[in-house]
């Protein structure tokens, strides 16, 4: 049975901050891979900025080179409310030999409790907490836990930043830098 990670995001945009949660959650839980799954609409926002595609094609500049990330569109093809509970029933359908791992910040963690189906979706994925600065570990939650080195990146403040007109370089990946740039996003007009 493969092992495989799920990272779920807006990646609105990508940044370092999600490589580094990949990296050591598949190392520490010795997972085959991460899927980087860029979410259509999450349910705990009402919607992106940023057009799905683009999105996606900034995940695929993200993790392009790394031999163990993948990048996973099923959210995107599916359209609609992106409820892990729907999105993991696909996948174990379609990858039965597959074991989902899905990844989440300790942010999320505390959240658990309140998503769409929960008891149901425990069923079909173990859950995987890192550390995010600012939130406490949950010992009650049925979660493996990564601990990873703090890193208070968030594509919120990437966002901010380049609306300033400010530089990103070293929290997004260059790649990505280059991509933002050269479709002006977030008000980035050089």
């Amino acid at each position: 049975m493969k092992k495989i990670g799920i990272l779920g995001g807006t990646f609105d945009p990508p940044h370092y901050g999600h490589l580094l949660m990949a990296e050591y959650c598949r190392e520490d839980m010795g997972l085959d891979e991460v899927w980087f799954m860029p979410s259509y609409i999450p349910p705990h926002k009402k919607e992106s900025q940023t057009d799905a595609e683009l999105r996606l094609e900034m995940v695929e500049c993200s993790i392009a080179g790394h031999p163990d990330f993948r990048l996973c569109d099923i959210e995107l093809v599916r359209k609609g409310t992106s409820y892990t509970y729907d999105t993991l029933t696909l996948l174990n359908n379609e990858y039965p030999d597959h074991h989902f791992f899905f990844i989440i910040g300790g942010d999320m963690v505390q959240n658990l409790p309140q998503w769409y189906k929960i008891k149901e979706l425990k069923t079909i994925v173990d859950f995987v907490g890192v550390k995010r600065p600012g939130y406490e570990w949950n010992p009650e939650a049925d979660v493996h836990y990564v601990d990873i080195p703090g890193v208070d990146v968030s594509s919120t403040m990437i966002r901010e930043k380049l609306k300033n007109g400010k530089s990103v370089r070293y929290l997004v990946p260059e790649a990505v830098d280059s991509y933002i740039k050269e479709h002006h996003l977030y008000g980035n007009d050089s």
